[in-house]
């Protein structure tokens, strides 16, 4: 249900905490009043000035999800205070989306994770970002966004080299993981051009990930246990724990060696080595 007192009144606040600096507008005369006018937060959520005005005061129709979303962004509203708006409008809060941002604290967070592996993800499977030890032993490359290279399900499906990294008889349990994965992200935000395209490509490119992609299985994965094929160490049997993101689109793979085997010995070593070129097995 719409509460609209409430919603006038966080309308009113916000408009009157900016200044037109705030949306590039130039100062001009004093102000009988702070902040900006009706008209100029109207004019930059492309509705009437009356149908604004008519907010504030209480009156009128109930306002769209689409004319929220306007209002959000012409009254520069944070992800807290959008999703606010959204709920005094009677709507439930949209998606947020990190766009392929890391937070430094979580790089440094993850950095002091000197003996484990972890990398941050999209939910499409790029790889954003690894701490040092995850460069060494597992080899997978963070870079541009656009850039498929580091897409690890464009990867899986089109690069045999990113295969050889992993026992072959666990391809088929990784193939289906990925695709289940991809599903869950393309159930949630399917319209997205980023997810449609992936997809279209992979359907295109792979006749194994259009195979699968045909069962329509939907399962996030948040615990795995994986076996890497290292050219330095042999095997490494890590145990996969995985950490969502509030935006629920990123998230932490952390790699801890798997009781009972000598992995933490070896990420140990490889420590000692450095990074150095990951080769895939022959």
């Amino acid at each position: 249900m719409i509460d609209r007192s409430g919603l006038a009144d966080f309308l009113r606040r916000r408009r009157e905490l900016l200044s037109p600096a705030d949306i590039g507008l130039p100062e001009g005369v004093r102000r009988r009043t702070p902040g900006l006018r009706r008209d100029e937060v109207a004019q930059l959520a492309s509705i009437s000035t009356d149908y604004y005005a008519r907010l504030e005061q209480c009156r009128g129709a109930n306002p769209s999800e689409p004319v929220m979303a306007a209002l959000a962004r012409a009254l520069r509203c944070d992800p807290d205070e959008r999703d606010h708006l959204y709920h005094l409008a009677g709507f439930s809060s949209p998606e947020r989306h990190s766009g392929g941002y890391v937070r430094p604290g979580l790089m440094s967070l993850l950095n002091r994770l000197d003996d484990v592996p972890a990398c941050v993800v999209s939910d499409l499977g790029e790889i954003l970002w690894q701490n040092t030890i995850a460069e060494v032993a597992l080899g997978w490359t963070a870079g541009k966004r656009t850039d498929r290279s580091r897409n690890i399900v464009w990867q899986w499906f089109t690069e045999p080299a990113l295969r050889a990294c992993f026992p072959e008889e666990d391809w088929s349990r990784h193939s289906l993981a990925h695709v289940n994965d991809l599903r869950a992200t393309y159930s949630r935000r399917g319209g997205d051009a980023d997810v449609t395209d992936l997809v279209k490509g992979l359907r295109k490119h792979s006749a194994e990930f259009r195979d699968l992609w045909e069962r329509h299985e939907v399962a996030v994965h948040r615990f795995d246990r994986k076996r890497f094929l290292h050219p330095e160490v042999g095997v490494l049997h890590l145990t996969c724990e995985v950490l969502l993101s509030p935006e629920a689109d990123t998230k932490v793979l952390a790699f801890f060696p798997t009781e009972g085997t000598d992995t933490h010995e070896k990420l140990e070593l490889l420590r000692v080595i450095g990074p150095l070129e990951f080769r895939a097995p022959r």
